[in-house]
């Protein structure tokens, strides 16, 4: 038995999500045809509250899409510093939309609206790039799933509302959010002008992200879309996925934040370990005593078939999942006992 935690990205399919797949009535989606990918499209919109709603295979291209929405050459997006948009995108906001990142550094990926209105660019100062997005990530991946306060989120829209700025939000996890702090994805819709969600993570699918918006910020997506990476045909198979997963993986999302919550409290009392970030959703992340320790610790772990991730600096990522079971749960809580 392999104990795969290093992401919620490792999931397969489940049975029942393969049954929808292979039964999908599908369409050539390039002359918006797919019948199934309209449906999610539609059902995500309307979730949201939102005029329109694009399929895209990946997280990264959804949101460089966004990016380059809100964006003009030579612009500037403000983002935590530890954003997926600056670190884990290949350096996409420079290569696909010619802007720079203005780096705030936040508190477990988040920082505040104080922060934002000190961080825009005077925009008759010409020789600083023009702030035109700012760009948050619910739940903050290298924050430790953390979340974001909603009252925050609204200060900030009425800094961009003053500034005339776009807001964008990497939900790449947001559904962990939505289900752990009881929250309606319609009142995000009502505070972005674009939102990014992840299929392919907490809920289950094998791929596929989407990109909502109202119908003045997304009537050039698909042209970008196109740009990035061409159309895709019959993709209804991918998004019957979609479908599936928002009818039954996303209350279960409360299971894998229990897990967390456990895991974290073995973790606090483990006398390697120095320190763990507070677990809010389903992901931990955790210094040890000696940086030197990692790789011994590491090795005890695969020793007994478990997997985790070390995200440098001394950090370790552990993230449950779908497929991490109540067995799989129990063995890893009993190993890490004794470690």
């Amino acid at each position: 038995m392999i104990i795969d935690l290093r992401s919620d990205t490792v999931t397969k399919p489940t049975k029942g999500m393969l049954d929808a797949m292979m039964t999908a009535k599908v369409g050539d989606d390039v002359y918006k045809e797919d019948p199934t990918v309209n449906a999610l499209e539609a059902r995500i919109a309307d979730m949201f509250g939102m005029e329109k709603a694009l399929f895209f295979p990946t997280g990264t291209m959804a949101n460089q899409t966004a990016l380059k929405l809100h964006t003009n050459p030579g612009d500037q997006v403000i983002c935590d510093s530890n954003s997926h948009i600056y670190h884990y995108e290949g350096g996409g906001a420079s290569f696909n939309c010619g802007i720079s990142c203005k780096l705030l550094q936040g508190s477990g990926g988040m920082f505040t609206a104080k922060q934002v209105e000190e961080a825009i660019n005077p925009p008759d100062f010409y020789h600083s790039p023009l702030t035109s997005l700012v760009e948050i990530e619910n739940t903050a991946n290298r924050g430790g799933g953390s979340c974001w306060d909603f009252n925050e989120i609204k200060k900030i829209r009425k800094v961009c509302d003053t500034h005339s700025l776009g807001l964008h939000l990497d939900g790449a996890r947001l559904w962990n959010a939505l289900i752990a702090k009881n929250e309606s994805p319609k009142d995000y819709g009502q505070v972005f002008d674009s939102i990014s969600v992840c299929l392919s993570k907490g809920l289950g699918c094998p791929v596929g992200s989407v990109l909502v918006g109202n119908e003045a910020v997304m009537q050039k997506a698909i042209r970008i879309r196109k740009i990035l990476g061409g159309g895709m045909r019959q993709v209804g198979y991918l998004a019957a996925a979609g479908l599936y997963a928002l009818d039954n993986n996303l209350e279960r999302l409360a299971s894998d934040h229990k897990k967390a919550k456990e895991i974290e409290s073995v973790l606090s009392k483990l006398a390697i370990v120095k320190h763990v970030q507070t677990v809010e959703t389903n992901i931990i992340i955790f210094e040890l005593q000696q940086q030197a320790h990692e790789a011994q610790f590491l090795k005890a772990l695969d020793d007994n078939n478990i997997k985790l991730i070390g995200m440098g600096n001394g950090k370790l990522r552990i993230v449950t999942h779908l497929d991490y079971t109540n067995a799989m749960h129990d063995k890893f809580l009993d190993v890490l006992s004794h470690l």
